[in-house]
């Protein structure tokens, strides 16, 4: 089976009006077994995302459990629900919120033992997003309590001390990139930070732009007055120390017209912040 005909297959399995289990596809769940031990990373990746539409339906999920060379015997599963789970549903905020005003011992534990399995099964992509929630703390304070079941302080152990290895191992860059990547502005150091930016500016026009465009995103769609007001101030200083092609990407994506919009936002520091970046796009004429 090729590439391009296991697409297809995912994809008229998972668009039919009515899924049904009748239907034989288990030589397209064999053939996704066997590509996910693939050395080809590209394949992989297709794969796991061909797994992740099917397991969706649940008429599909027994079917794959019971493939010959089950993928039940791999972790592949559950790193597909770990690696995409808080970039498409922002559950780990959610988690740290219901744990921190929880009162009962269970929903704590249910809410960490959640948290630690996402750490465990994909740390690149969670950890940081953690870091951005305050999870470090909470943990922190959570390690001090006393607790009736012991598995709780382990999980809550092992989440803090993840947490704990990737703070030290970030640098201030890195942990501005986590903010933007979350979508979780605040008014951390480096957004006032002069030095900051004049180091820094140029790593946000690396990939292709990546996190110019994410952060352009951010103001076009958070509803977040904190966010926007961030976000603002960033543009404000980004255009200080930017490139040509850099700002001329600011504008190409919208970025100058939605600060200029932002200059009319009815809360009073997301106008003052956006009136701001204007000001030093003026200075700069870009």
């Amino acid at each position: 089976m090729s590439l391009e005909a296991s697409k297809l297959l995912t994809l008229l399995a998972c668009s039919a009006p009515e899924p049904s289990s009748i239907v034989d596809l288990s030589t397209l769940y064999q053939w996704i077994t066997e590509k996910l031990t693939s050395h080809q990373n590209e394949v992989v990746e297709l794969v796991i995302q061909e797994l992740e539409s099917l397991l969706r339906i649940s008429n599909y999920r027994l079917p794959i459990w019971n493939t010959q060379n089950t993928i039940k015997d791999t972790d592949y599963v559950e790193y597909v629900y770990a690696n995409d789970t808080n970039r498409k549903y922002d559950i780990i905020p959610l988690l740290v919120e219901i744990a921190k005003s929880a009162v009962k011992e269970k929903v704590i534990r249910v809410s960490i033992a959640t948290l630690r399995n996402l750490v465990e099964k994909a740390p690149a992509q969670n950890l940081a997003a953690m870091l951005v929630s305050k999870l470090l703390p909470f943990t922190e304070n959570l390690s001090a309590r006393k607790w009736s079941d012991p598995d709780i302080l382990e999980d809550i152990d092992f989440v803090k001390e993840r947490l704990q290895e990737d703070f030290q191992s970030l640098t201030t860059f890195e942990q501005y990139a986590s903010e933007i990547e979350t979508g979780k502005l605040e008014w951390s150091p480096p957004h006032k930070s002069d030095v900051f930016w004049k180091e820094n500016a140029h790593k946000l026009e690396e990939h292709n732009y990546q996190l110019l465009r994410s952060l352009a995103r951010l103001l076009s769609t958070s509803n977040s007055t904190l966010v926007l007001s961030v976000g603002a101030s960033d543009v404000g200083y980004y255009i200080k120390f930017a490139s040509k092609g850099g700002k001329k990407i600011l504008e190409e994506i919208g970025a100058k017209r939605r600060i200029m919009e932002l200059m009319t936002h009815e809360d009073q520091e997301v106008r003052y912040q956006a009136l701001l970046a204007v000001q030093k796009y003026m200075h700069q004429t870009w």
